[in-house]
This record gives C-alpha cells, sequence and structure tokens, in this order.
C-alpha cells in the first residue's frame, strides 16, 4: 500500500509537469532505448536457499522497475518524441574487476571526445595552455592515500556563496501557500536552513562551467533535411552575441534560468525526503525533526505534494521541453528507485549492480539529469560533448555520494549524520559494505535476502561486517571509482575557476565525515 502511494504522489507530479510543458517548441527525435525484459518470477524457498549458497554474480543484470508499461509508454510515443535511455545504460557502474563494463555507444553517450572541447570549444581561443589538471587523480590527494593538498583547488561553496545566499528567503517565496500549515510544512527545510545546499551547489557551478565553451555545430551534410536529434534541445539563448560566455553569463536570462533548475532540484529533493520520511517512519532529518513528527503525516505528505506540484510550474516556465521532459523522467526515477527499494526479489538484494541500479534512481539520477540540464538551458544540444561530459559527471557523482552516504552510515555516529544510524539496515535494505561482506562471508547471504528480519540478523550481519578485513575498503574503492570517473568527465569541459571547483566538490563528497 506505502509503494502504490508513493508511486501515485510522484506520477502525478510527473503527468503535471508534462501537462503544463505543452508549449510551442521545437519537438525532439530520439532513437529508442532498448525493451525492458519482463519482472523476473519470485523464487521459491528452494531456489532462494540455493542461491543463497551460490557464488554471487555481479555481473548479471536485473531489468529495471517497471513504473510504466511497455505499452502505456508506446502510446506516448511517437517517432519526434524524445526517449531518454537511464544514465547507467550510458556510463560504466561497476569497476573491470568487477564484472563492469563501458556500455556501447548509443544516443546520449556517444559524444565524449575530451580533445574536441578543449580545443575547437574553447571561447578563448587565444588560449593554448595546457589544462593544469590534465591526468589529475584523486589517489594523489590528502584523505584519498595521497599526499597533494585539495585546498589548491577553489573552494566550490565559496565561489557560489553570494549567489546562494538569497536562495532560502527566494523558494520560501516560490513555496508560499494561504494555507497556514502546509505552508509551514513545506517551507520547514528551508527556513531552518538545513545543509549547504548541495543540488543547487553543483547546477551554479555547473551553469558557470558550461559557460566557457562554444555549442558544438552540426557537420555539413550530417543527417537528413529534417535535422538530427542530436542537435536538437538547446534553449535560445538571448545575450548580445548569440552564444554564452563566461563574460556575459553572469545576470542573464540564461544565468536566471539554471538558478531557477537550482531551485526546482532542490524541491523536487525536499519533496522526497519529506515522503521517504513518512513511509519509512523517521523521526529526523538533517539534524531536525521530520516534517512529519512536527505536523502530521497527511501534511507531510501534502506539503511534498505540494512542493513538486510549485516544481512542475516553475519547470515549465524554463520554457525548454526537452528539459521538462528530462526532469520529469528524474521524477520517475525517483519512483522507480522507491519500487526497487520495497519490491525487489530476494536474489536481487545480493547483486551489487541492483544496488547500484536503486543508488542511482533514488539519488544519482536527480543530480545527473539536472547536470545535462543546466547545459541544454546554456545553449548546448542534447548529445553535445559539454551535455554528455555533464550527465557522465553527474551520474558518477550521485553513486559516490550515496556509496559513501552508505558507508557512514555504519561509521557515524547519529549525532553527525543528522538521521539515525544503521538506518538501512532498520529497513531491510542491504548496501556496499555489507554486500562485500557477504561475498566474504556466505552465511550472510540469507539474512540479507530475508531483509534481516529474524531476531538476531542485523547483530549477526554488523559482527560479521566489522570482522571483515576487505568489505569496508571494496565499498570505499568502489565510491573512489565513481568519484574518478566524475572527475575524468569533468576534465573534458574547458578549464575554468568552476569547473576546477567541482572537482574539489567531488573530493569532498568521498572524504567527508558526514
Amino acid at each position: 500500500m506505502r509503494s502504490n502511494t508513493n508511486y501515485n504522489r510522484y506520477s502525478t507530479a510527473a503527468i503535471a509537469v508534462a501537462v503544463t510543458a505543452m508549449m510551442p517548441a521545437a519537438v525532439l527525435s530520439f532513437s529508442p532505448a532498448s525493451p525492458s525484459d519482463s519482472r523476473p518470477n519470485p523464487t521459491s524457498a528452494n531456489t532462494q536457499q540455493s542461491l543463497s549458497a551460490a557464488p554471487m554474480e555481479m555481473t548479471k543484470a536485473r531489468p529495471s522497475p517497471v513504473v510504466v508499461s511497455e505499452e502505456a509508454e508506446a502510446l506516448s510515443h511517437s517517432e519526434t518524441t524524445m526517449k531518454l535511455s537511464p544514465s547507467f545504460e550510458l556510463f560504466q557502474m561497476l569497476t573491470e574487476e568487477e564484472g563492469g563494463v563501458v556500455p556501447e555507444t548509443v544516443s546520449g553517450n556517444a559524444q565524449r571526445d575530451g580533445s574536441v572541447v578543449q580545443s575547437s570549444l574553447l571561447l578563448d581561443k587565444e588560449k593554448t595552455m595546457e589544462d593544469t589538471l590534465k591526468g589529475l587523480q584523486l589517489a594523489e590527494y590528502e584523505g584519498l592515500g595521497g599526499k597533494k593538498k585539495i585546498t589548491h583547488l577553489p573552494d566550490p561553496f565559496k565561489i557560489v556563496e553570494k549567489e546562494l545566499q538569497p536562495f532560502s528567503d527566494s523558494i520560501k517565496e516560490l513555496v508560499s501557500t494561504d494555507q497556514p500549515i502546509l505552508s509551514m510544512a513545506a517551507k520547514h527545510f528551508f527556513e531552518k536552513r538545513h545543509g549547504k545546499r548541495f543540488r543547487p551547489t553543483i547546477v551554479q557551478l555547473m551553469a558557470k562551467a558550461v559557460a566557457g565553451a562554444y555549442p558544438e555545430q552540426k557537420a555539413s551534410g550530417e543527417g537528413d533535411a529534417a535535422g538530427v536529434w542530436q542537435w536538437s534541445g538547446a534553449s535560445t539563448v538571448e545575450v548580445e552575441g548569440g552564444v554564452v560566455t563566461p563574460d556575459n553569463h553572469q545576470g542573464s536570462e540564461v544565468w536566471r534560468r539554471q538558478a531557477q533548475l537550482g531551485q526546482i532540484v532542490e524541491m523536487i529533493h525536499v519533496a522526497s525526503l519529506i515522503h521517504d520520511d513518512v513511509l519509512d517512519e523517521a523521526d529526523t532529518r538533517r539534524g531536525g525533526e521530520a516534517v512529519h513528527k512536527l505536523y502530521s503525516n497527511k501534511v507531510a505528505v501534502l506539503a511534498g505534494d505540494y512542493l513538486l506540484a510549485r516544481a512542475s510550474v516553475l519547470l515549465a516556465r524554463l520554457e525548454n521541453t526537452a528539459v521538462v521532459q528530462i526532469m520529469a523522467t528524474a521524477l520517475e526515477s525517483l519512483v522507480a528507485g522507491e519500487i526497487m527499494q520495497l519490491k525487489s526479489a530476494p536474489e536481487a538484494l545480493l547483486e551489487m549492480e541492483s544496488y547500484l541500479r536503486k543508488s542511482y534512481y533514488k539519488t544519482a539520477s536527480l543530480i545527473c539529469y539536472a547536470c545535462r540540464s543546466t547545459a541544454l538551458l546554456g545553449g548546448h544540444t542534447y548529445d553535445s560533448t559539454v551535455a554528455t561530459a555533464c550527465e557522465e559527471f553527474g551520474f558518477h557523482l550521485g553513486l559516490a555520494y550515496q556509496i559513501q552516504d552508505d558507508i557512514l552510515d555504519f561509521t557515524a555516529a547519529a549525532t553527525v549524520l543528522g538521521k539515525p544510524a544503521l538506518a538501512d539496515m532498520d529497513l531491510g535494505l542491504s548496501t556496499a559494505p555489507i554486500l562485500y561482506a557477504a561475498q566474504e562471508f556466505p552465511h550472510l547471504r540469507p539474512l540479507v535476502m530475508r531483509r534481516f528480519k529474524k531476531q538476531g540478523d542485523k547483530q549477526e550481519a554488523l559482527e560479521t561486517l566489522y570482522k571483515s578485513d576487505v568489505a569496508m575498503d571494496k565499498a570505499r574503492a568502489l565510491a573512489k571509482f565513481h568519484a574518478q570517473k566524475a572527475v575524468d568527465a569533468l576534465l573534458r569541459l574547458p578549464e575554468s575557476e568552476s569547473r576546477n571547483a567541482l572537482v574539489r566538490l567531488t573530493h569532498a563528497v568521498i572524504t567527508r565525515k558526514k
């Protein structure tokens, strides 16, 4: 019942986004994604038992959670509408040692030649200096095994501090309502100024970073007369010279829309937190009481719904149909992640790839889609080198962030985290540290498959994890893998203060203690 409620809530919001977005605009044409496999049948007790004794298959890909049926999806598409592929079908999820592979080249990841951006796309044609961060390896820096100091790179939060300073006040105005209780609940996180506005900071820095590159042009004779879908989706840029540059970006209409996207992303994120806290019956969030504890479940659900509705309206006002669909897909991904978390088959709970897909849906999807949308609002086409680098960065950063979060669930106190420690195990969820421990100690596998429901399961899992010599190190290595991939994607963009600040932000994500 809970999963249906959550599904309906986000689906309604996604529909609202699509409906409010019906405005005159160029329609995009995207190649169709591969159809999903059918949902696996639940396994019998005997099958589960045999699975628990068998080696874990790290490369076995599970089908994505079905949110909309293929038939319904087909009815809503034509040859000219966008068909997005999930980022985990575009970019690598696991290391080669763990069976990970680089996905085949398709729409969404085709333009990944960093030399294109570094040479022909540099706005300042006089710049001939080599990228000072070329070949950067995070392992060379303090906190990750090296001796270099990351502080020589720009502080990401200080760069956008002044721009985000009025963030709380302006976003409170955007979510105001005539209903006092609903208004107070919706404004709760924004009033308290909790957190560092991680997602708006990423959007703001990315907006500045992509302003340093010329939009790519379609090669002469490429495609048919109707145009090529790869070169669609960019917002019409109304600035002096017709191209966004670091000189004309600040204060422009492009800058305003990108900043508003940051607010939209934060609204969606906060709404998902409010709803998740109701589903998970959490008492605290970001160091304070959860909204449903302050008011009631009904008020919390309505507050989350209201934030999603406001985000939908503001999203439509960005006047870019491609961005609307991309961000609506991010909403759908949140639903998919919640369903996957609640309804995964027992054997899927043992698979690292399944865990990473769930992490993508629940965390990374919103970040990576926001990053690509930022590029589109800056005048870059959907499949450009710049937009692709943005999404790839967001995908890997989001996964690194979630893996580090899951590590901290076992290593940091609740007072530091701002939420209950071991919350995932209380919900019956297994994250990277436990999954690696289960690879080393097969007796953990039945406990994972039954979601630690029996008395003593959680204690047994914890004791086994702390007994392991490799589980936590492997989890940290996976976070580092994704962080390095995020940096590699960033380095395909022209060097700038903002891009380098994003490198430092990536380092902070996997070295943070809370």
